[in-house]
């Protein structure tokens, strides 16, 4: 018997942890309506970006500004079109999200283009650009995107919705009035006042009257990434628009309340169950929030000590894997490019050096994902350039997390000394952006892939649709688990690792989980005991599944996912490599036969799947069990080569 030391989580405690929201009110509890009033600085003074060539010369490095003024000329070709019926029904009628996509951010990326240009350059060649991109934004129906507007297609103007991009244009026109307004103001004065008038009718007035109907503003349900990311886009309108200053705080004082409920629906280790992609729109978005309220205050809101603030952004570093992989369950992609310089911001802000050397790496290593300007979080990126000289001659010394362990979501993470890395993770399939994938793990070499999550297809109808898990990458059979008499795992919360436990020792390092009740009564499971383990000093994973069914199964197989040369050199040993990178996969020859296959790339759905692993294919192993019995041990050796 190995001697573990274990974090056991019981059934009832997951269900506590997952289920409910635990109302901390973090912002709400302790800054009252009052002390927002007495501490907001009035619009008029707060003036936290540039308005001069001279004031941004001193923030920002030659290149950067002749870049931004070179990108604004691009957008002066750009022309300004409205977005007809056709073009918002498309999603309705073909579950294209894109047609739409392209037309509507074109616009606000080019708005934004030419008011930074205007603002850094100031001779007037870009307002009447501007002026049209103004007016032609305002006289949009809707705008957010039609997959946010159930199945209608068209908007109810009546009935205005807040969604994701819809908070975002308020942002872009907010940054147009502080930017450029006066020089609006000459063009004609009615400019300024239809932004206003626009931002109100869309975003200010539905947030105050009929905020908490919408599922990313709940109080008793967990909120996932549209809270933060609509929260920073709404606080930034709110600052730089709203004059009355009474209707100014008490908006923000909202907000403040808006945004405990994203920090309320965490657990107590700060984890993201969407991953680490969607990360940086959920809590990179609420440290936006954060540093908005700490800015329009002159550091009186600040909450950047409560140990919540810190674990939530210290997940991010900590499942990090390697150059721009990160570990990526459910809904999250396996590769991202890092915002380094919101995450030295904020690794400053929370004094975790950490994360500071963390932002320090990524800036040098992906410095344009920091320093673009275009697409989402725009408050995030105009903080970001204005602080790239603080960056420009650090020396760091980043060094990888070597475990972690998220008991909220229950997802682990560990390495060893040589390189070989492995996280797993257990939870339930109700989780946000859920794949059906309880007990799935990963390991990588090097840090290149070798047994992967495949990740998530394009975005469509379908993605958010009671067809969801029509979709092979949705699917627990295209995930590192077990088909048993040809079932896979079915999606709800009951649905959810029983008896997890985390194991740590000098020798070996991973987890172990029941997954049974991840699975349809009819699959006829009575425990699955999954154990995945790394050697520390044999360069092995180890996969032990011990299982009890009702009765002898009719089938039971074994898919393991990978994106490596996969060859099926003999019965019981299948080599993966990845160039001069290589890992063999053992199993027992006497129990199982061995074949691959191919998941679909075709379709509006998979056709990401064609680039989304440096062009390599996702590949299916599929282990079939010769003459499966009731109970068993099944045990699997990953060992470098």
């Amino acid at each position: 018997m190995r001697t573990y030391f274990v974090l056991f989580l019981s059934l009832v405690f997951i269900h506590l942890s997952f289920a409910q929201v635990v109302q901390r009110n973090i912002l709400a509890n302790k800054y009252n309506l009052l002390a927002v009033q007495q501490s907001l600085v009035p619009k008029n003074q707060w003036k936290p970006y540039p308005l001069t060539p001279e004031e941004w010369r001193k923030k920002l490095p030659d290149s950067t500004f002749n870049k931004l003024i070179k990108t604004g000329e691009t957008a002066l070709k750009y022309k300004f079109e409205p977005i007809s019926a056709s073009t918002s029904l498309d999603f309705v009628r073909s579950g294209d999200r894109q047609q739409h996509s392209n037309v509507s951010m074109g616009k606000r990326n080019a708005l934004m283009n030419l008011v930074l240009a205007e603002s850094l350059e100031n001779q007037g060649r870009f307002t009447e650009a501007i002026m049209n991109g103004v007016w032609s934004i305002c006289e949009e129906s809707y705008w957010g995107v039609p997959a946010h507007i159930s199945s209608t297609g068209l908007p109810d103007v009546e009935n205005p919705v807040v969604d994701l991009f819809a908070a975002e244009t308020a942002a872009v026109l907010a940054f147009t009035d502080y930017f450029v307004g006066e020089k609006l103001d000459k063009i004609n004065r009615l400019l300024r006042s239809r932004i206003y008038y626009e931002t109100k009718q869309r975003i200010f007035t539905p947030m105050a009257k009929n905020g908490d109907k919408y599922g990313w503003m709940s109080q008793t349900r967990p909120v996932n990434n549209w809270n933060p990311w609509i929260m920073s886009n709404w606080i930034t309108a709110i600052l730089l628009l709203e004059k009355d200053e009474k209707q100014r705080a008490e908006m923000l004082h909202h907000s403040m309340r808006g945004l405990d409920r994203y920090l309320n629906s965490l657990g107590d280790d700060g984890g993201c169950d969407e991953g680490p992609s969607y990360w940086f729109a959920a809590g990179a978005s609420a440290y936006d929030c954060l540093e908005l309220y700490t800015s329009a205050t002159n550091g009186k809101i600040d909450i950047y000590g409560d140990p919540l603030i810190k674990k939530m952004a210290s997940y991010v570093y900590k499942t990090h894997i390697a150059d721009n992989y990160f570990v990526n369950f459910a809904d999250a992609d396996p590769k991202l490019t890092p915002d380094g310089l919101m995450l030295y911001r904020f690794g400053k802000a929370i004094k975790d050096e950490t994360m500071v050397q963390f932002g320090q790496w990524a800036f040098k290593t992906f410095p344009a994902a920091s320093t673009a300007v275009s697409g989402y979080h725009r408050p995030r990126k105009l903080n970001n350039i204005l602080s790239i000289v603080q960056l420009a001659n650090n020396n760091f010394s980043y060094t990888p997390a070597p475990d972690a362990w998220f008991a909220d979501i229950q997802v682990m993470t560990t390495r060893n000394a040589s390189g070989m890395y492995l996280a797993a993770h257990g939870g339930h399939n109700a989780e946000s952006h859920n794949h059906n994938d309880v007990g799935d793990f990963i390991i990588y070499l090097n840090g290149k892939p070798m047994i992967v999550d495949a990740g998530r297809g394009n975005y469509t109808a379908r993605t958010f649709s009671s067809k969801r898990y029509e979709l092979w990458f949705t699917q627990s059979e295209h995930h590192n688990l077990p088909i048993i008499n040809g079932l896979g795992q079915k999606s709800g919360q009951e649905f959810a690792a029983k008896n997890v436990s985390r194991i740590m020792t000098p020798k070996e390092s991973g987890m172990s989980m029941d997954i049974a009740s991840a699975y349809p009564a009819e699959a006829g499971i009575q425990s699955w005991n999954r154990t995945v383990l790394l050697k520390r000093n044999q360069d092995e994973v180890e996969l032990t599944d011990e299982y009890l069914l009702k009765q002898k199964p009719k089938s039971l197989q074994q898919v393991f996912m990978t994106v490596g040369d996969v060859n099926l050199v003999e019965a019981g040993k299948i080599i993966i490599s990845d160039g001069f990178l290589s890992m063999t996969l053992r199993y027992d020859a006497k129990k199982w036969t061995a074949t691959t296959e191919l998941p679909s790339t075709e379709g509006m759905e998979y056709s990401s799947f064609k680039t989304k692993w440096d062009s390599k294919p996702v590949r299916r192993i599929i282990l079939t069990n010769t003459a499966p019995e009731a109970k068993g041990k099944l045990v699997y050796s990953f060992k470098r080569d």
